[in-house]
Order: C-alpha cells, then sequence, then structure tokens
C-alpha cells in the first residue's frame, strides 16, 4: 500500500491560448498537444490518494511563475511552485523577492531552468549561472536539475561548488530505458548522489522507457539504482503529468511508483511518497 498523504512532486500545466509550448512538435507529441489545467488533475489525484504537488515550471518565459504562483494561491492540491527565473541575470535576486511578494509567493519552494535544451554541456558552471544559483541559495529555494547524461559532469561541479543548495535531479537525470542501458548513467548518478545537497526524483520515467510498450520491469534497474545511490530518505516521487501520458496514464504512473517500492519498508515508502517531498521543498501543514 502507498501511505497516505502522498505528494506528487512534479507535475505541470499549461494552457496554449495563454501562449504556446515550443517543446510541443512533432506527431509524437500530438496527444498532449492541448490545455492541461489543475482542473483536469484534481480528478485524478484524488483517485490515487495524492493529496498535495509541486507545480514545476515548463517554459523559460517570465511570466510564467507568477501564473503558477496564482493558480498555486487558489489551489488547495498545490503545496508548492518551481518556477523559472533568469539565473544569468544581474537582479536575479531582486525577482526573486518580487515573486515572493506575489498572490501565492509563499508556495514559491525552488526554481528551475531547462538545461537539457542548453548546447553548452557546462553551462551550469558559468560564472553566471553560478551567481543566479548562489542567488537561489541565499534565498533558502532548492534547484531542480533538468539535464540528460552528457551534463552530469557539469552538475556534480555545480552541486559541489554550492554545498547549501539543494540540487533535486529531475525525472533521474533522463537515463536511456528505452535502450537497456544503465551504464554510464549508473555511475554519473552515483557521482551526483555522493553529494549530500543531492536529491532525485522518481519521474518521468514511462517517457524515457518504450512509450507503447514499458512496463515496471524495464523501469526497476534505474529506480532501484537511484533508490541504493540516494536512499528513501532523498527520493521523491513525482507523476511527470501530463507528460507521462504519452506513455501512461497518471494512476498508471502512481501504481508503477508502488511497484518499483514494493520492497521497502512502510516508513521508507512514505518517504519517497511524502516525506523527502515535504522535507526538501519546505512544505508546510498550511501549504499542504
Amino acid at each position: 500500500m502507498i501511505p497516505d498523504p502522498i505528494v506528487d512532486a512534479h507535475h505541470h500545466v499549461w494552457d496554449l491560448s495563454v501562449r504556446d509550448q515550443p517543446w510541443l512538435i512533432g506527431e509524437a507529441l500530438e496527444p498532449i498537444r492541448r490545455s492541461f489545467t489543475l482542473a483536469d488533475l484534481e480528478s485524478e489525484a484524488a483517485t490515487t490518494g495524492v493529496t498535495s504537488t509541486v507545480l514545476v515550471q515548463t517554459i523559460a518565459v517570465a511570466a510564467e511563475t507568477p501564473e503558477f504562483l496564482a493558480f498555486a494561491a487558489a489551489s488547495p492540491l498545490v503545496a508548492g511552485v518551481v518556477g523559472w527565473v533568469d539565473l544569468t541575470a544581474p537582479d536575479v535576486a531582486d525577482t526573486i523577492d518580487s515573486l515572493r511578494g506575489l498572490p501565492g509567493g509563499e508556495k514559491l519552494v525552488g526554481i528551475r531552468h531547462p538545461v537539457q535544451d542548453e548546447a553548452d554541456p557546462d553551462w551550469l558552471l558559468r560564472p553566471d549561472v553560478s551567481r543566479g544559483l548562489a542567488a537561489v541559495a541565499a534565498a533558502g529555494l532548492t534547484y531542480d536539475l533538468l539535464i540528460r547524461p552528457p551534463q552530469f559532469p557539469a552538475a556534480v561541479q555545480a552541486a559541489a561548488a554550492l554545498p547549501g543548495l539543494a540540487f533535486i535531479v529531475d525525472h533521474l537525470g533522463k537515463p536511456p530505458i528505452a535502450a537497456g542501458e544503465l551504464h554510464p548513467w549508473a555511475k554519473d548518478i552515483n557521482a551526483l548522489a555522493a553529494l549530500p545537497n543531492t536529491v532525485c526524483k522518481l519521474s518521468g520515467v514511462v517517457t524515457e522507457a518504450d512509450w507503447q510498450a514499458w512496463s515496471p520491469h524495464d523501469l526497476y534497474p534505474f529506480a532501484e539504482t537511484a533508490l541504493q545511490a540516494f536512499g528513501p530518505d532523498r527520493l521523491m516521487f513525482g507523476s511527470d503529468w501530463p507528460v507521462c501520458l504519452l506513455a501512461a496514464s497518471y494512476e498508471d504512473v502512481v501504481n508503477a511508483a508502488r511497484t518499483l517500492t514494493g520492497s521497502l519498508s512502510p516508513a521508507e515508502r512514505a518517504a519517497v511518497f511524502a516525506g523527502t517531498a515535504t522535507r526538501v521543498y519546505g512544505l508546510t501543514e498550511g501549504n499542504r
């Protein structure tokens, strides 16, 4: 059994009537090329035991984060928001302060930039980015790492240089699950896990597998590697809804996570499904 409550530590929303999502291109993404709202998620969450969530940025547009904070202010479901700011801007600290003053600003728990889209594998090590990450740390926020395997070395260096900032690895660092290639990803994820200020999300794995023919068996070696590397107290569940719908329903994703953590004790499962996210993101009873 999954413990109650469940925190879904990673999901998105977007409204294509407000702005385009430029990454939604190609025939393969057609099933999710529509608007998704919190109302769409609420029924899914209710049927799976999810009682609170973390809403995560989708694109590098400044206007999105205030919108997400407003959604969170109006929603009892959203306990935290991981927003976007321009880490390279000299006034990043002021921007974070401004966001916190907006409706829902108390639910800003972290920052994310889509590093996976940066051509430079060492983008995280640029001096201006390092300065921005230091501002995130000074603000008491976390930083979500959206990276691909070639960007692991820079991520390790960045996390080592800022021990006071919690780096949260999204989607297990996007391992090549469909290809069944555990290595060298396993070495890279262990290198990150060796740093005490890193945490990992058991999220986004179904879309790294074969969308049409995946099973928990395909995911297990990667999930188990992450569990062994980080431990339950540094691993958190996330659905990656609605992106997950390309390969699985919301319920399927929750059930897969149940299977992948089936060997854990009740206390360990409670950490993965709620405790880690609550502690690392600083989610409180008031916003859960």
